[in-house]
C-alpha cells in the first residue's frame, strides 16, 4: 500500500477571503462526517467485536479476577475523560512504581517501560495485540474519542508537547492514529509529538481513512507493541 506523504508546514497561507470561508464551511462538514463515521464505525465494532470482547472479559475474570476495566485519567478536547482499558496490570501496580525510585523515574522520561513488572502475563498477551483498549470503542461512541487521533496522554503528559499544548487539544484522542501506524512504542516521545503535530495540521477524511486502513496490519505485525 503506498503511504501517504503529508507536510508539516499549514497549506494555504494566500488564501482569499471567499476561499477561507468556503474551506471553513468543507472543514465543518468533514468534520460532521468524521463524527458520523466515528458513530458508525464504533458502534459496529462493538457488535462486531463482542465475541472478543466477552472472552476478554472471561479471562480477565477467570486468570485475574476483577476489577475488569482500568480507568485512565486523560485530556479531551472538552477537559479530562476516563479512558476504558481491559486492566492489564497488578492490582498494587501504582503502589509498586511508587515504591521504586529507579522504576518511577523511567517511566516518567517516556510514560511508558519496555520491561514492566506490573503488567501481568495475560496483560502482556492483550498488550500484544492491542486488546486492551477495545472498551475504548465505548468513548468513541459516546463522543469523547475518535476512531483516528493523537494520542490519548495524561495531564502529567501535556508539558511534553511544549508550544503544541494547546494544538493537541482542539482534536479528540484516537483509538487509532498517524503514530501507532509508524513505529507505536519504537519511537521516542519526541517523535510520538512531532507525529501528532502533523496529524492534527494535515488532518483530512482520507488521511484517517488511510490510517483505518492500515491499523489492522500493524495490530497483527504487533509492531512496536509492548
Amino acid at each position: 500500500m503506498k503511504t501517504q506523504t503529508v507536510s508539516t508546514q499549514p497549506a494555504g497561507p494566500y488564501l482569499t477571503g471567499a476561499s477561507r470561508r468556503q474551506r471553513r464551511r468543507h472543514r465543518r462538514f468533514d468534520r460532521v462526517l468524521k463524527r458520523v463515521v466515528d458513530i458508525v464505525g464504533s458502534f459496529l465494532g462493538i457488535i462486531l467485536l463482542s465475541p472478543l470482547i466477552l472472552t476478554v472479559v472471561m479471562l480477565v475474570i477467570v486468570v485475574d479476577g476483577t476489577p475488569i476495566i482500568y480507568r485512565r485519567r486523560v485530556l479531551g478536547v472538552s477537559g479530562g475523560f476516563d479512558a476504558y482499558k481491559f486492566r492489564t496490570m497488578r492490582r498494587d501496580a501504582d503502589a509498586l512504581l511508587a515504591a521504586d525510585t529507579a522504576l518511577l523515574d523511567a517511566f516518567k522520561s517516556n510514560f511508558k517501560l519496555r520491561t514492566d513488572p506490573r503488567v501481568t502475563r495475560l496483560g502482556s498477551w492483550l498488550r500484544k495485540y492491542s486488546c486492551d483498549e477495545l472498551p475504548q470503542l465505548f468513548n468513541v461512541l459516546k463522543g469523547q474519542m475518535s476512531l483516528v487521533g493523537p494520542r490519548i496522554i495524561t495531564a502529567e503528559e501535556l508539558s511534553k508537547y511544549g508550544p503544541y499544548q494547546d494544538l493537541l487539544l482542539t482534536v479528540k484522542p484516537g483509538l487509532t492514529g498517524y503514530w501507532q501506524v509508524r513505529g507505536r512504542q519504537n519511537v521516542s516521545y519526541e517523535e510520538r509529538v512531532r507525529m501528532d503535530v502533523t496529524y492534527i495540521t494535515n488532518w483530512s477524511l482520507s488521511l484517517d481513512f488511510l490510517i483505518l486502513l492500515q491499523t489492522p496490519a500493524k495490530v497483527i505485525q504487533t509492531e512496536g507493541a509492548f
